[in-house]
């Protein structure tokens, strides 16, 4: 047998740094939450702050889901997006405090009847107001920054403004359905029955929207116009009706994510979609411009890094995570797991 020639091509693995890049953001999960547990002395408290951790991280997912779809897939900066999560959990409440007979019984059937109820009722409001949203005030700064910037700003305060006439400038307090009250004990970790229902609730959007964009052709479609707006026009898919259809769903998240966050925190208020709008950007910035993954990891992070940092230093909690976008932007400046590269 003749030896091969000089210039035949050698096939080499890549090194293995390359090959481990892209499960890094995945890794720095377990990492944090092993760090968490060094920190914290307590086992049961690691536990209980960790569950607390995954279920706000969950509910900032949900309402950050939407956003990252929309500023990816239309480049529109959306500081209204705080006004669907406020009108999201005040007709969700709206609708409990109507079931109260259902969320007041003691079987988690009805309970949860009653909490898919208003559910649904929030989502349906909020895809509508999306819908006028868009046509009115987003659709004629198409391609102006600053100008989304100040209409979607202004269209903020007239909405928290028309959620005062509607609803009441006072604060709301809520109790949550009956079977959701109180918690179980684990290995000594007190774990509230509502985190491990908005843990799971979190999940099963993920693995939706997940499933969607990878496994269907709306989904195709989607991803597409995210990296390649014009060519996705070329092909003959009406991309401006996809557009529509996202902030629709974008608006609807939000509406999920509010009545979601108004139970965990068992009160609502005109502004509190403002307030939770600072760890969204947060979210949707670390996580990766149109990325799902990423703002689920991001999310995910946020809320563990927050509960740990609030146990330990109370003070620092928010700092903490503005202190985490900026060591992630530092390390990646498109984000951990941006759709679009530029």
């Amino acid at each position: 047998m003749s030896a091969a020639p000089d210039h035949t091509p050698v096939m080499t693995r890549p090194p293995l740094a390359l090959r481990l890049e892209p499960w890094i953001p995945v890794l720095l999960l377990p990492l944090l939450a092993f760090a968490g547990w060094l920190a914290i002395p307590n086992a049961s408290s690691w536990l209980t702050l960790t569950l607390s951790g995954l279920a706000m991280g969950m509910m900032i997912f949900v309402i950050a889901s939407g956003m990252t779809l929309i500023f990816g897939l239309m480049d529109i900066i959306n500081f209204g997006h705080g006004a669907f999560i406020s009108f999201g959990a005040f007709a969700g409440v709206s609708v409990l405090i109507w079931l109260s007979s259902l969320t007041g019984a003691p079987s988690l059937v009805l309970n949860l009847l009653a909490l898919l109820a208003a559910v649904l009722a929030a989502m349906a409001f909020t895809g509508a107001l999306g819908w006028g949203f868009e046509r009115v005030i987003i659709r004629p700064v198409y391609g102006s920054h600053l100008k989304q910037i100040l209409v979607t700003m202004g269209g903020l305060i007239v909405a928290e403004q028309l959620i005062q006439v509607i609803w009441g400038p006072r604060e709301i307090h809520i109790a949550r359905p009956e079977m959701l009250k109180g918690a179980v004990t684990f290995m000594g970790a007190t774990l509230e029955k509502y985190r491990l229902v908005a843990v799971a609730t979190g999940l099963v959007v993920f693995l939706a929207m997940r499933a969607v964009l990878r496994g269907t052709r709306i989904g195709l479609i989607v991803r597409a116009g995210v990296e390649n707006r014009e060519m996705v026009q070329a092909m003959g898919y009406r991309i401006n009706r996809v557009f529509i259809a996202v902030f629709i769903a974008g608006s609807a998240l939000a509406g999920l994510g509010g009545v979601m966050w108004a139970l965990y925190q068992e009160m609502i208020t005109a502004h509190m979609g403002n307030e939770i709008m600072v760890l969204v950007f947060i979210v949707v910035i670390i996580g990766g411009l149109g990325s799902v993954e990423g703002a689920f990891i991001g999310a995910l992070m946020v809320g563990l890094l927050q509960n740990y940092v609030a146990f330990l230093e109370p003070k620092a909690a928010l700092i903490s995570n503005i202190g985490l976008m900026v060591a992630i932007l530092m390390w990646r400046p498109q984000g951990m797991s941006p759709v679009i590269r530029v």
